[in-house]
C-alpha cells in the first residue's frame, strides 16, 4: 500500500506547486519520526515480536501506545497535500485505517498471549 501511495503521488503530483505549510508539516513529521525511533532504539522493526521485557515507556511512548503509527496516520495525510493531491490524502488514509486496524489487533494478540 505504501509504495502505491508513493507512485499516487509521484504520477499525479509531478507538475503541482509545492504547498509550503504542508512542507513544513512534513518536516516537522519527519522530527516526530526520529523521536519516535529513538525511543523504541533497537526494538524498532516492522513484524511483531515480543520480548520477554517491559513495554516501552520513553519518548513519546509515555503518552501514546503506537506513536509511530500515529506519525504515519499523519504522513499519508501531509505527504499528498504538499502537492495539493487531497483525493490521494483520502484514498489512502481509508486504505491505512483498514491496514493499521488489522495490524494493531495481531500485536494487541501478540502482546496478549505473552503474559
Amino acid at each position: 500500500m505504501h509504495a502505491a501511495w508513493l507512485l499516487a503521488i509521484c504520477i499525479w503530483g509531478w507538475s503541482n506547486p509545492v504547498h509550503h505549510g504542508w512542507l513544513a508539516a512534513f518536516v516537522v513529521l519527519q522530527g516526530l519520526r526520529v523521536w519516535v525511533l529513538a525511543g523504541l532504539g533497537p526494538r524498532w522493526t516492522t513484524r511483531i515480536i515480543v520480548l520477554d521485557a517491559p513495554l516501552v515507556a520513553r519518548g513519546p511512548y509515555r503518552w501514546l501506545s503506537h506513536p509511530n503509527y500515529a506519525v504515519v496516520i499523519a504522513e499519508i495525510v501531509v505527504a499528498p497535500m504538499v502537492l495539493g493531491l487531497w483525493g490521494v490524502a483520502v484514498v489512502f488514509t481509508i486504505l491505512n485505517a483498514c491496514v493499521l486496524t488489522v495490524r494493531i489487533r495481531a500485536e494487541s494478540r501478540a502482546l496478549a498471549g505473552s503474559g
